[in-house]
């Protein structure tokens, strides 16, 4: 109080300097106590484990049926089925054991940037360039196009989207800089989350069963932690030097995992509120598109610009593997449920099952 009142008496131009001042002091302080406390490297203390003897992941599947740029993807609950949204304006629902199209709706707009599976199977969501989250029943009875809901719209783009553990509600993440949660039923907005001053790429849920909390990544660079609940902002990370493109949390819940256009990928420990590991190499020149863990935790995989997936040991912080194989950059990647596959999707137009 003592200090508004002081600006009132003086010049405010005075205060906000002074306490410009204080804030850099004290973010001084608490990268002092930080680096106090940075003790040892991840990657020194994995020097002590054993290399992952890598068995040869090769490319299964070939799903062929888009006519523009796959920009998102998500494994079903049961394992065998993917949904994917492209700039043609479609989503298709795979069969990918069979590689059979079990659905395709065509949406009001091109660039459909976000898609996930309800927890339950029964529902997609998707949204893109029309600023809306859209969410449709699939079921073999009717045309899944019929049975649709408009739930939320942005200022902007919808960029990605997520069910956090039950078919009620949907938390989306938007070009407008900020994400929300919403009723599916109703349509309503529960909560909003500000905090972001750029476009928010990706988001990604916390791995425990209440569910509470979320990361999300954005174009100023930052990945912030949210309390569900309150919609505050509960721990942010800083490090990269370009557009973060993709987030995702370690299976532990401990730690969150980011790739970004600056090339590189990172792993931020949410126990150390730090960056504790950088995944590069020198010949990696090209954006890091999508992230994502072994069910283990232990290998990363990321899509990147100059068509490949690398695969990371995100312990000892050197790569492991590359797959090659489609003719674009690489868009959208996700291990499945039960770890046994990995489904990518390029702007080449297809998406392959790795194996």
């Amino acid at each position: 109080m003592c200090r508004i009142k002081m600006a009132q008496d003086g010049s405010p131009k005075e205060t906000i300097e002074s306490l410009t001042k204080e804030v850099e002091i004290l973010k001084a302080r608490l990268e002092d106590e930080r680096q106090k406390l940075n003790d040892v490297s991840l990657a020194s203390v994995g020097e002590r484990l054993e290399t992952i003897n890598f068995q040869n992941i090769k490319p299964r599947r070939l799903l062929k049926g888009h006519q523009a740029k796959v920009l998102c993807s998500d494994w079903a609950p049961d394992k065998r089925h993917i949904v994917s949204s492209s700039q043609d304006g479609k989503m298709i629902i795979w069969d990918a054991f069979t590689t059979n199209k079990e659905h395709a709706v065509t949406m009001p707009t091109t660039w459909v940037m976000a898609c996930a599976y309800a927890p339950s199977g029964n529902f997609v969501a998707c949204g893109g360039l029309d600023n809306k989250i859209t969410v449709y029943s699939i079921s073999f009875e009717e045309d899944a196009s019929s049975k649709k809901k408009n739930v939320g719209t942005h200022t902007s783009y919808t960029s990605c989207c997520t069910f956090p553990n039950s078919d009620q509600q949907i938390l989306t993440g938007s070009g407008d800089s900020s994400c929300a949660l919403w009723d599916v039923e109703s349509g309503q907005l529960l909560q909003n989350f500000h905090g972001h001053t750029s476009d928010v790429m990706s988001l990604d849920l916390a791995p425990s069963e209440a569910g509470n909390t979320f990361v999300s990544g954005s174009c100023d660079r930052k990945v912030f932690v949210w309390d569900m609940r309150t919609g505050n902002c509960v721990q942010s990370f800083e490090g990269h030097l370009s557009d973060i493109n993709s987030v995702k949390f370690h299976p532990s819940g401990d730690a969150v995992a980011t790739g970004s256009d600056d090339s590189t990928c990172r792993l931020f420990d949410l126990r150390a509120d730090k960056e504790v590991a950088v995944y590069t190499k020198e010949s990696i020149i090209f954006g890091a598109n999508c992230v994502d863990f072994s069910v283990s935790g232990r290998l990363l995989f990321a899509g990147y610009n100059d068509y490949t997936i690398n695969v990371w040991d995100t312990l000892k912080c050197v790569r492991v593997s590359l797959l090659y194989g489609h003719e674009n950059r690489v868009s959208c990647l996700q291990v499945s449920p039960d770890g046994t596959a990995l489904s990518t999707g390029s702007w080449d137009s297809t998406l392959r099952v790795w194996a």
